[in-house]
C-alpha cells in the first residue's frame, strides 16, 4: 500500500518572522503600486493632452503605452491583494494564480498596443506631420522623471515576484523611452524634420516588444505550469533520489501556484522503510531554502510487486 504525506508543519514553527517581513513587503509593495497607478495615469491624461496639441505621434504613442502599463499596473495590483486571501472549499489554493493571469494579461495588453502604435507610425511616414519639438521634450521630460521614481518603488521587490519584475521592468523601459522621446523633440526642433517623430515611434514599439516579449513567455510558461525559471527539475531529481532509503523517484511535477510561490507532488519508493515524518520535514525544509519549492507534497510508496500506474514517464 501507498501513503502520502504533506509537511504542513514548516510554515509554522520556523517562519513567523518570515511571514512578518513578508507582510510588511506587502505593503510596501501596495503603496507602491498605488502611487504607480496614480502618477502614470495623471501623465497620461497629460501626454494625450498635450500630444493632441502638438501634434505628436510620439508623444500619443507613449501615452497608448503608458496607459497599457497602468492597466498592467492595476491588474498586478489587484492581482497581488487577490493572492493574499486564504484558501476556500472551491479555490483550495486560494486565488495565487490570479497573479500568474495578470502577468500574462499586462504582456498581451503591452504587445496588442504595440501594433495599434507600429501601424499609425508607418502611415505617418507615408504622409507626414508636423510636430512641436519643444512641447514634446517637455512633456517626455516629465515621464523621464515620473517613470523613473514609480521605476525606484518597484526595484526592491523585483526579485521575488514576476508581477513586480514585470511592473519594475515597464516602468524603467517607460522612462528610457521617454527619454528617446526627449531626443526626437530635440532634433524635431533643430531640423524641423516632420519623419522623426513616426520614426521615433516606430523605436519606441520595438523597445516595447523586446521588453515585454521575455515577461511574456515567461508568464504563457507559468499559466501552462512549466516548471518556473531558476529551478533546476534535474537537481531537483537526483536531490530527491539521493534521499536514505529511495530507490526510485516517479510522477515529479513542479509548477508555478503564483508568480511567488513553487509547488512540487512526487513518488517516493522506499522499499521496506516505509512513512518517515522527520525525513519528510527535513525535505521539505531542504527544497524550500534550496530550491525555492515552498510546497511540497510526497507519496511514499513500498515498491511492492504491483508497479506504480504513474511510473512510466510520460504518464501524468
Amino acid at each position: 500500500m501507498t501513503s502520502a504525506a504533506h509537511d504542513h508543519h514548516h510554515g509554522h514553527h520556523h517562519d513567523h518572522g518570515h511571514a512578518h517581513s513578508h507582510g510588511h513587503g506587502a505593503q510596501a509593495m501596495g503603496r507602491a503600486f498605488a502611487i504607480g497607478v496614480a502618477l502614470n495615469l495623471a501623465y497620461v491624461i497629460g501626454e494625450v493632452v498635450f500630444g493632441l496639441y502638438a501634434g505628436s505621434l510620439a508623444l500619443l504613442a507613449d501615452a497608448a503605452h503608458n496607459f497599457g502599463d497602468v492597466m498592467g499596473l492595476a491588474m498586478a495590483w489587484l492581482a497581488s491583494n487577490l493572492a493574499r486571501r486564504a484558501p476556500s472549499e472551491r479555490y483550495t489554493y486560494g486565488l495565487r494564480g490570479s497573479s500568474i493571469l495578470a502577468s500574462l494579461a499586462n504582456a498581451a495588453l503591452l504587445l496588442l498596443v504595440t501594433g495599434g502604435i507600429a501601424w499609425e507610425a508607418v502611415q505617418r511616414l507615408t504622409a507626414p506631420r508636423p510636430a512641436a519639438g519643444l512641447t514634446i521634450m517637455a512633456v517626455a521630460a516629465v515621464g523621464v522623471a515620473v517613470n523613473g521614481f514609480c521605476a525606484l518603488l518597484f526595484a526592491s521587490g523585483r526579485k521575488g515576484d514576476l508581477n513586480v519584475r514585470a511592473a519594475f521592468a515597464h516602468l524603467a523601459a517607460d522612462a528610457l523611452v521617454a527619454l528617446g522621446v526627449v531626443v526626437a523633440g530635440g532634433l524635431i526642433l533643430i531640423t524641423h524634420l516632420a519623419w522623426i517623430d513616426p520614426v521615433a515611434s516606430l523605436a519606441i514599439s520595438a523597445v516595447i516588444v523586446i521588453s515585454s516579449w521575455s515577461m511574456m513567455r515567461e508568464s504563457l510558461d507559468l499559466a501552462l505550469q512549466a516548471v518556473p525559471l531558476g529551478i533546476d527539475r534535474s537537481g531537483v531529481l537526483d536531490y530527491l533520489t539521493g534521499l536514505p532509503g529511495v530507490s526510485e523517484v516517479h510522477d515529479l511535477h513542479i509548477w508555478g501556484m503564483s508568480t511567488t510561490e513553487t509547488a512540487l507532488t512526487a513518488h517516493l519508493v522506499r522499499p521496506g522503510a516505509g512513512l518517515d515524518d522527520a525525513l519528510l520535514r527535513g525535505v521539505c525544509e531542504e527544497l524550500r531554502t534550496r530550491f525555492s519549492i515552498h510546497h511540497a507534497t510526497f507519496q511514499v510508496e513500498g515498491g511492492d510487486e504491483t508497479p506504480c500506474e504513474l511510473a512510466q514517464d510520460g504518464v501524468v
